[in-house]
């Protein structure tokens, strides 16, 4: 949520920044609804100094034994006017709110302009792309010749666009979580935790989820408004809702493997084959909390540590600026890693790490004390997928398969293998 001070103070500047996000920002209406807000904060501060006034006129007439039936007649009036006042104050403050609720993020300027993810513009490549002298399998049909993938079991227990994995891809599946885990907790310096998979409307309205994304989220039936996790940003990122930190505690690094879900309400039709766009996924997540002065450093750090695991995996990738079209609800900076494809010939997607800047710690109250001016100030939240599971899983079995049918295991997954290095 954006500061309504700095929307007041530079709104031509904000609507700008917000164009490049394709938002446009109705200064017209906010100044309206501010100058409004501005009127009745005044009547109902001058409401409640002359009814403390006439609290003392009472006072004082009694002492003189005076008559105080049209004093109390007055003080009659101007409460029923103060209350009147201070719910049409609450309704327009509810009005202001809930529009702001709906104002992304201001991008940083060094986002570039565009429409579309077309317009994201490559920083580097790493790796080379395989070159293959047979016909190129996509993971559908590499895991059923492994006997690991099974997309018709899935959907008779649930239905589309989920998978069971079984033998060999399970395994494979399980390594690279564990993999991605130890990495980020012994080199990278995270706090390994563990979360709840169910989460409550709070938390999503803290990380920017709700109320503009309802649709992409799947709701429990019940007595609570209860929602299942499209990622573990909400519940991780949360942890500090309505909490003020101690400056030494600073900065905060989590990782964290969950399951996702998600109705992909938006994609309909979209990437339907195989396991690239599920309603039910893993990742293993990267959540830093910094000082403000640090979360563009912040990003940089996060973004290199899950470009190392693509590294170890040895994995062909990209790293690429998201444009402003591109750019998510609630991210001022995004940078997208997408790994290469075999299959589709291209790179897709693998991890979005972005900064938050302080959007999500306005919106959760979440504070650090700054110990110069010993005041609670907003922190920066951040966060990445270090990587998603499933799409790693794909690119591995994509990049590394043989003519006859057999994957290769990189040396650094291995272990997690038990020494396996190639499968089939």
């Amino acid at each position: 949520m954006l500061d309504p001070r700095r929307i007041r103070s530079e709104p031509e500047r904000i609507a700008k920044l917000l164009k490049i996000k394709g938002f446009e920002l109705d200064i017209g209406l906010l100044a309206e609804l501010d100058s409004k807000r501005k009127t009745l904060q005044l009547e109902t501060e001058a409401l409640q100094n002359e009814r403390n006034s006439r609290s003392k006129e009472v006072g004082k007439a009694k002492a003189a034994g005076e008559d105080i039936s049209t004093i109390l007649g007055t003080m009659e009036s101007i409460k029923a006017n103060l209350e009147s006042k201070k719910v049409q104050l609450h309704k327009l403050q509810e009005q202001i709110h809930t529009y702001l609720m709906g104002v992304p993020n201001v991008p940083d300027e060094v986002v570039p302009a565009g429409d579309n993810e077309a317009a994201n513009q490559e920083i580097m490549a790493w790796g080379e792309t395989p070159n293959f002298e047979f016909k190129v399998k996509d993971h559908t049909e590499i895991g059923a010749s492994l006997n690991g993938m099974d997309f018709a079991a899935a959907t008779k227990l649930t239905g589309s666009r989920f998978v069971v994995m079984q033998g060999v891809i399970a395994r494979l599946h399980r390594a690279l979580e564990q993999f991605m885990l130890d990495l980020h907790t012994r080199e990278h310096g995270y706090t390994e935790i563990n979360v709840p998979y169910i989460v409550n409307q709070q938390s999503l309205e803290g990380t920017s989820q709700l109320p503009k994304f309802e649709e992409d989220l799947f709701k429990l039936i019940g007595d609570h408004d209860y929602y299942l996790i499209p990622t573990a940003e909400v519940p991780v990122t949360n942890m500090i809702r309505d909490e003020i930190i101690d400056a030494d505690a600073l900065p905060q690094k989590y990782v964290c493997h969950t399951a996702c879900f998600r109705s992909e309400a938006g994609n309909y039709g979209k990437d339907t084959r195989g396991m690239i766009r599920q309603h039910q996924f893993e990742k293993v997540e990267l959540v830093q909390i910094v000082t403000p002065d640090n979360s563009y450093q912040a990003l940089e750090e996060l973004t290199l540590h899950a470009e190392k695991v693509l590294q170890l995996l040895q994995l062909p990738y990209r790293k690429v600026i998201l444009c402003g079209g591109d750019l998510g609800f609630g991210a001022a900076k995004t940078y997208d890693l997408e790994v290469w494809l075999p299959s589709q010939k291209c790179y897709r997607e693998i991890s979005s790490c972005s900064n938050f800047t302080d959007f999500q710690a306005r919106r959760m109250r979440a504070r650090w004390r700054n110990p110069e001016t010993g005041k609670p100030e907003l922190v920066h939240t951040l966060n990445g997928s270090g990587l998603a599971i499933g799409r790693t899983l794909i690119a591995l079995l994509e990049n590394f398969q043989h003519a006859d049918g057999r994957v290769t295991i990189p040396a650094a997954l291995s272990p997690y293998m038990e020494g396996t290095n190639i499968l089939g």
